[in-house]
């Protein structure tokens, strides 16, 4: 599958291809496979032999984990230019959880066996590897910080406030997808995320399906 011009730029924007020089991000190229997958389809389950990295290039791909009893948590939403499994390069040979397509996407994948000979032949991609599992890490532990500092209506203002237009005092958001995929964007339940929502109404946050307005950005950075 032929790469358009953003999906290009995405895919050599991605931490551990432009980590890299050019020519670490041409190989890296060269690997790739792009593939599409429709709303919910499932790219991999948990313990099933991992084979590929993944970067996301259209679209949003949830990673979960299933209780015993069938219920699932978000592990990670990921968008445009989020890159997934940088941690099964190194030892790892099973999917640590489960992945679906959350709307229709694009999908660049990279054979991990063909990363680690890579690794093994070029040093430069050891460290862009190394920068990717950095950055990741970091996302993780910001992610989780603000899990334990902010409550969920604080997780749900700060969603809009960092996602408006910079300056607006009100603005309308329409949503890139699904209120569920928000909720474990966030790491929220749906239910929560619908209690959050009804308790920024005094805030001026009116909900209609994915449109969401925005009356008083003041009053939202208040929460």
């Amino acid at each position: 599958m032929k790469l358009n011009s953003r999906e290009r730029s995405i895919l050599l924007h991605a931490p551990f291809i432009g980590a890299g020089d050019e020519t670490v991000s041409a190989r890296f190229m060269e690997a790739a496979t792009i593939v599409t997958a429709p709303p919910r389809n499932i790219l991999f389950r948990e313990g099933e032999a991992a084979q590929y990295l993944f970067c996301v290039l259209n679209g949003y791909v949830r990673l979960y984990r299933l209780s015993k009893d069938g219920r699932e948590a978000d592990v990670r939403i990921c968008g445009p230019g989020d890159t997934f499994n940088e941690c099964l390069i190194f030892g790892a040979d099973k999917y640590q959880h489960n992945a679906q397509a959350a709307d229709s996407c694009t999908i660049a994948r990279f054979d991990l066996t063909h990363i680690r000979a890579m690794i093994e032949d070029e040093p430069k991609v050891v460290r862009a590897v190394l920068h990717s599992m950095s950055n990741s890490l970091r996302t993780t532990m910001d992610c989780l910080a603000n899990d334990r500092l902010q409550t969920a209506p604080q997780r749900v203002a700060n969603y809009l406030i960092t996602h408006g237009p910079s300056g607006a005092t009100s603005y309308s958001l329409r949503l890139p997808f699904q209120k569920s995929v928000l909720a474990g964007k966030l790491g929220l339940a749906p239910e929560a995320l619908s209690r959050a929502f009804s308790s920024l109404r005094d805030a001026g946050v009116i909900v209609r399906g994915r449109v969401i307005q925005v009356n008083d950005i003041g009053a939202l950075k208040q929460i």
